[in-house]
């Protein structure tokens, strides 16, 4: 495995950070650019998705989301918190990096996303030409539809509620409210469950001193309002795979095959064994990575590439 480290100019200014992984490939090469989902940063995995894409002949940019990780908040904006517009813009900015150097063939650069990454992913598929082949995996697909089901009416009340009363506080002058990411029993976090808890707490240990348990209120607030099975039938012709794990405890596979069937052709989903946090380890791990390297190779790398080419 070769990298170096990156840092490019993002969203207002902020430096984001990451890592470049040159293809075992003639130059210049295809490119993927790849982001985390809900708080993860970049060292929770993302290097094994960057290796197999690599081995595969593909250069990959992987970085951390704006104010989170070792990339700087957007000025005037607080760490931990997940704007997605932010984020779409940054992942735009990863690919105007990723175009800019001498050893990438900026028109073949595909972009890779999973969990709320992937919803990103997708999104900026939808709006960004630049981006020639699309895989999203265990992805978080519909805020409205997830705060209906996921919420009763009187915790949809008592939400709506603390947004206000967030709101209230910044514009007072007061610290955004913060809930954690995840946690051992639930307490308002925005990643229920065991599975998350023990993901994060697991893999930051050992992997990811940068990872913090927290998000602000405003976060919740804004994914719960984001809806990328809208845009999903914009992504065509840029090729789009999906893949989708049938017990997914946090994004119901569901939603993600309800959206699938509004996408149009050049389109490909498949079904990973296991949950939600599964995807990144183990079998469920081979079989994601080994899809997404033949999808971007047979999109980025052949020379009669299908759709957005």
């Amino acid at each position: 495995m070769r990298r170096e480290d990156i840092e490019f100019t993002g969203p207002g200014g902020a430096t984001l950070r990451g890592w470049f992984f040159p293809a075992d490939a003639a130059n210049p090469s295809p490119c993927v650019v790849l982001q985390h989902g809900v708080s993860g940063v970049k060292e929770l995995y993302l290097d094994g998705y960057a290796t197999v894409l690599q081995a595969a002949g593909l250069s990959c940019v992987v970085h951390d989301h704006p104010g989170f990780g070792a990339s700087d908040a957007v000025p005037g904006t607080p760490r931990s918190e997940i704007d997605p517009w932010q984020q779409v813009r940054g992942i735009q900015d990863a690919i105007t990096y990723a175009s800019l150097r001498d050893d990438v063939d900026a028109d073949r650069i595909g972009l890779w996303g999973t969990s709320f990454g992937a919803a990103n992913a997708f999104v900026t598929a939808a709006l960004d030409r630049r981006v020639k082949a699309v895989c999203g995996q265990i992805a978080f697909i519909n805020g409205p539809r997830t705060f209906e089901a996921r919420f009763s009416a009187d915790e949809r009340a008592h939400l709506l509620e603390l947004f206000a009363q967030d709101r209230r506080a910044r514009m007072s002058g007061a610290d955004p409210i913060m809930v954690p990411a995840v946690a051992a029993a639930p307490s308002g976090e925005a990643m229920p469950g065991q599975g998350a808890y023990e993901f994060f707490t697991n893999g930051a240990a050992e992997r990811a001193p940068a990872w913090r348990n927290e998000l602000t209120v405003r976060s919740f607030e804004l994914m719960l309002a984001y809806d990328p099975a809208a845009v999903l039938p914009r992504i065509a012709p840029t090729p789009l795979l999906m893949l989708v794990a049938p017990d997914d405890e946090l994004a119901p596979a569901e939603f993600a095959t309800d959206a699938f069937a509004t996408a149009h052709d050049p389109k490909r989903i498949e079904m990973l064994p296991g949950g939600h946090f599964d995807a990144y380890t183990g079998t469920p791990f081979e079989q994601s990575s080994a899809a997404a390297a033949d999808w971007f190779s047979t999109h980025l790398l052949a020379a009669d590439r299908v759709g957005g080419g």
